[in-house]
């Protein structure tokens, strides 16, 4: 993930590569193109599996260095639909290293989920301007020292040496730097497919990566280099996006969006346009993070706390918007090689509704069975003939928030196995959520306990002014500028725009009468805060002090 702002200037150089020769000139070196291999290989521009299909990456990043308990992560990423993950592992020069025993059972949970892995070394992270990064150099002889756990591996695993090995000091050094990183891990034997990062903190805004590829892959004797650009503020706009990732098309070198999310702190990069330009051109996407970010970029968490069950907004932009990873992905065929599996699992149990309040539903049903594993189930929201995604989830139980009160809400699931075979949709529950709040029984008091540049902590106390206890609420509002939330306790808060919803937390969905329950929060903002002056509560009107 990049850390550091880059600089707002971007240099122009045209890309002048002349590769038909350059590949005439690989056929020519060593071993010929048709000598049987194992392992992902590069042709033509395109990552192949050894069996000759073509391989798009679809999806996310996992901070695996920071959070080794989190290995069940894997699985939560497969049940939303994911082909492929990108760990952060650690050299140990930075953080905890992540010795060979780590690493081999990283790679197995990754196969037992049938899961792509790119294996990254996070200790390169802004060389020449991060206190304590490490070279590439160093990061390649993290690899030899866990090849043990590697070799043979070739089919499921890539190697990414290292990532965003140069900050905005010295990065004209990377292309020496990432030529010789690759030669050293060739001749220790390593036959994978390697993934190299950009500099500039994996965004390239110098461009030195692009313009400097062709001869990186041709220093790979064995052409099999693929390219990973990092796309956050640098590439806000669809002309950015557009452009750089059709030089790489164009010239038939290989290329990643091997990080990007919805925000950050150098700016607000267009992840619609990465997205889309990205399955137009059949590329591949890792979205930066699973869950655990900190240092301010907590709205980076696809799901909260872990819990696959709590989509973020932008978990659930990635998993299942449009072009997202739900829609695009295909399981790689090394997992359903020897025939594959076409046999989709049995219908999922008629989901039974508890806990309805006026804003969720718990829904749980019977498991569905399949001969390879059911990996993951979608809850779907029926209206007529039409179906709206509602959550994903590994387990036989799903909390649907946001809904709205008074309402008849009906919902149906579906399972999918290890293959990406979809079953037949369940029998179909309808629950009618309760009224919630009238106009006059709630209140709200919104007010800023602290600030500091860019951000400010807040505070939500919401009033029962009814005369019945309130059971389940949902609390929504429009912040007037452009705050956005980072964190919240007290509940759980999705963001879209300048638009905030609260769904209750469970120790505090109940307001008794005259009650109140407290939310606190911290979030992003510009130079100006105003406060909110508009609240919802189910629905209905709050009043503001």
């Amino acid at each position: 993930m990049r850390r550091q702002t880059a600089p707002s200037a971007r240099r122009t150089a045209a890309v002048a590569v002349s590769l038909l020769a350059l590949l005439l000139s690989f056929l020519s070196l060593g071993t010929p193109a048709q000598a049987a291999r194992t392992g992902f290989r590069v042709e033509n521009g395109r990552l192949l599996e050894a069996s000759g299909n073509d391989f798009v990456m679809r999806g996310v990043n996992h901070a695996h260095t920071w959070y080794a308990d989190r290995i069940s992560s894997l699985a939560h990423i497969k049940a939303k639909g994911a082909n492929t993950v990108r760990v952060v592992l650690s050299s140990g020069d930075r953080w905890t290293r992540n010795d060979t025993a780590d690493v081999a059972n990283v790679v197995s949970q990754c196969k037992q989920n049938r899961l792509i892995c790119v294996l990254e070394v996070h200790d390169t992270t802004g060389y020449g301007e991060q206190s304590g990064a490490v070279t590439l150099s160093r990061a390649a002889d993290y690899w030899i020292s866990v090849q043990s756990a590697l070799t043979g591996q070739e089919d499921y695993v890539i190697v990414n040496i290292g990532n965003e090995p140069y900050g905005n000091t010295n990065y004209a050094a990377w292309t020496a730097d990432t030529k010789a990183a690759i030669q050293k891990l060739r001749g220790a034997g390593f036959d994978h497919t390697i993934m190299v990062d950009a500099p500039n903190w994996g965004q390239d805004w110098a461009f030195t990566m692009r313009d400097n590829a062709a001869s990186v892959f041709a220093a790979d004797p064995d052409a099999n280099t693929v390219f990973s650009i990092h796309m956050y503020g640098v590439f806000d706009t669809a002309a950015e996006i557009t452009d750089y990732l059709n030089r790489f098309v164009t010239a038939k070198l290989p290329i990643v969006v091997g990080e990007f999310g919805h925000d950050h702190s150098d700016g607000n990069p267009d992840e619609d346009t990465i997205l889309a330009v990205a399955q137009q051109l059949r590329l591949g996407y890792l979205g930066w993070s699973w869950s655990g970010n900190g240092g301010g970029v907590e709205y980076l968490d696809m799901v909260t706390n872990f819990d696959p069950n709590q989509l973020t907004p932008w978990g659930h932009r990635l998993f299942n918007g449009a072009n997202g990873i739900a829609a695009t992905a295909k399981e790689a065929a090394i997992y359903s090689s020897g025939g594959g599996d076409t046999t989709p699992p049995t219908a999922p149990g008629t989901p039974r509704a508890s806990g309805v309040t006026s804003s969720s539903v718990t829904l749980t049903w019977a498991a569905a069975t399949d001969a390879t594993g059911v990996t993951g189930y979608d809850v779907v929201r029926i209206s007529g003939g039409t179906e709206t995604a509602a959550t994903t989830t590994a387990t036989t139980t799903a909390t649907v928030t946001g809904l709205s009160p008074a309402t008849a809400h009906t919902f149906a699931v579906y399972a999918r196995d290890a293959a990406g075979n979809r079953s037949p949709r369940s029998g179909t529950v309808t629950v009618t959520t309760s009224p919630g709040g009238s106009p006059s029984a709630c209140g709200v008091g919104y007010r800023v306990t602290s600030s500091w540049p860019g951000g400010f902590q807040g505070e939500i106390t919401l009033r029962n002014t009814g005369t019945s206890a309130i059971n389940g609420w949902t609390l929504r509002w429009t912040f007037p500028d452009s705050q956005r939330i980072t964190n919240l306790w007290g509940g759980t808060a999705t963001q879209s725009g300048s638009e905030v919803s609260v769904a209750a937390a469970s120790y505090t969905a109940t307001i008794p009468a005259a009650g109140s329950v407290t939310l606190g929060f911290t979030a992003t903002r510009a130079t100006a805060n105003p406060s909110p002056t508009a609240f919802t509560l189910n629905g209905a009107d709050c009043s503001v002090s």
